[in-house]
């Protein structure tokens, strides 16, 4: 799996803006599955969303595809141990998190808001609106899948 050269320029170029916020980077103090931190499971499921459109030839909004998967887990706690008040399941519970988050610290697009708050999707009961959304939902459900048994990232971004 790997983007054309200037692919990987946007994605790299896209995901250094976001990795420039301390509250982005403190996602790599989570573990998310096994043993991929927040941060690095966000950056291999925006890699592999924008590696999705292209193998489907989808015309997507780039810049709010990228920046709504590196965002859709900014819940910025450890939810295998860390309730903090909230109400429900984290699987239910973890994209408004995220999207309020995400809405304190960033101008936000719809799309971006519709890829954070939907990507959860079929377990949530409401579906993506966007492509950009649609393809999030999915490249999480195979980042999660791979880091869960293969217990390593898809896609080891080096800055």
């Amino acid at each position: 799996m790997r983007l054309t050269d200037s692919d990987e320029y946007f994605f790299r170029r896209s995901v250094s803006q976001l990795l420039a916020e301390k509250d982005v980077r403190s996602m790599g103090e989570y573990i998310q599955h096994a043993q991929v931190s927040t941060l690095e499971h966000c950056i291999s499921v925006a890699y592999v969303s924008l590696w999705f459109s292209e193998k489907l030839h989808w015309r997507v909004d780039r810049r709010s595809l990228v920046r709504g998967a590196l965002l859709h887990d900014f819940f910025l706690y450890d939810w295998h141990t860390d309730d903090s008040g909230r109400k429900g399941l984290h699987g239910f519970t973890h994209p408004r998190a995220a999207l309020e988050n995400a809405e304190a610290r960033f101008q936000l697009t719809d799309r971006e808001k519709n890829i954070i708050v939907r990507h959860m999707w079929p377990l949530t009961p409401v579906p993506p609106k966007c492509r950009e959304a649609f393809l999030v939902s999915s490249a999480d459900k195979y980042c999660s899948l791979i880091e869960t048994l293969a217990k390593h990232t898809v896609y080891p971004y080096k800055g």
